[in-house]
């Protein structure tokens, strides 16, 4: 049983697979993508509960997918939490625009990462989705 699904896209493979062991772990079933042309590819395969979203990544950025993922009515509504090394009021609008629910300046703990993905699955833990 797993809590929902969830994709990953970002292009430092070590912080994408201690993110994904992560939320592995916490009882998500985890795929990722090392670029937004990749992740996108997955989101249109099989939209996930739940997308985490690099926003510099060369090729596609975070902002381009993210803009790309709402333009399409099949994913529009696929929650989208972003994290960036970026931080200015600038980014965060940026990343706003886009339509990302929520964002999370780099570096980031894995536990406070864990309990915004929380927010964005019901409370009944556990059962199937």
């Amino acid at each position: 049983m797993t809590r929902g699904s969830i994709l990953i896209v970002d292009d430092d493979p070590r912080l994408l697979h201690i993110v994904a062991m992560y939320l592995g772990i916490e009882g998500y079933d985890v795929s990722t993508a090392e670029n937004g042309e990749d992740g996108l590819a997955q989101v249109e395969a099989r939209a996930p509960d739940l997308v985490i979203l690099d926003i510099m990544m060369p090729g596609m950025d975070g902002i381009e997918t993210c803009k790309r993922i709402r333009s399409n009515t099949p994913t529009a509504d696929v929650p989208i939490v972003m994290f960036s090394a970026l931080s200015s009021d600038d980014d965060i609008e940026r990343a706003r625009v886009a339509g990302a629910n929520h964002l999370i300046t780099k570096p980031f703990n894995l536990v406070g990462l864990g309990s915004v993905v929380k927010t964005f699955f019901p409370a009944d833990v556990g059962s199937a989705r």
